[in-house]
């Protein structure tokens, strides 16, 4: 972990300042989003925009092409909890502000969500595997297409999205080791914890609206 933490400093002294910016606001969109603020937004939009430069001009396009979906989320994730929070925001007990209402699916819902997603991942995984010179094609073509599900899910308020992350997360720390890309693993390490962290914050949120709306019915 030191090792870690000693290249992942290395690394932030001789970061291009447009890379740089990109990684803060990054880490500053998925902070805001497990607090359930609205400017996570903003600042994945502005993230995104940037990643989708600098991949773009190093001949990353697969990851070009993923973050320009994401800037597309980024609006549409904006535009749909404003619309959330303007009518189904809720009090949470230990603050004074207002947050936006989450929502669970069933988990056969998400069962079959994970069955045609996993199916989607073989079939695009043979694709890379056979036709391209791509590294881990299935494991990376399977963090991809979870995590365009798991950005959906985000943007609807869906809890369980953070357990999607905490998967994808994990499978990225381990082909990031086997690149060397350790600054990286830092990074998604703490994305790990920031994941673990946002799903009991949104947990604790929804079972206080569960509650608020259970006494209103009995009241």
């Amino acid at each position: 972990m030191a090792d870690l933490l000693v290249s992942f400093v290395d690394y932030l002294t001789t970061l291009p300042w447009l890379e740089l910016v990109a990684m803060l606001l990054a880490l500053a969109y998925i902070l805001l989003a497990a607090q359930g603020s609205l400017w996570c937004w903003p600042a994945a939009f502005i993230s995104t925009a940037l990643y989708t430069i600098i991949f773009y001009d190093v001949l990353l396009l697969m990851d070009s092409a993923l973050n320009a979906y994401y800037l597309v989320m980024a609006v549409y994730g904006y535009w749909a909890w404003q619309k959330n929070s303007s009518t189904n925001s809720v009090q949470d007990p230990t603050s004074k502000e207002m947050t936006l209402a989450i929502i669970s699916w069933s988990a056969n819902w998400h069962l079959k969500a994970c069955l045609i997603l996993t199916i989607t991942s073989f079939i695009l995984g043979y694709i890379m595997a056979n036709y391209t010179p791509a590294s881990f094609p299935y494991l990376d073509t399977f963090t991809t297409v979870f995590a365009v599900f798991a950005t959906y899910l985000v943007t609807q308020k869906v809890l369980e999205n953070w357990l999607y992350w905490l998967v994808i997360d994990a499978v990225s720390i381990y082909l990031y080791l086997e690149k060397g890309l350790m600054p990286t693993v830092v990074l998604f390490i703490i994305y790990v914890l920031i994941a673990g962290y946002g799903f009991l914050k949104w947990q604790r949120l929804y079972k206080s609206k569960q509650v608020k709306l259970t006494q209103a019915v009995n009241g």
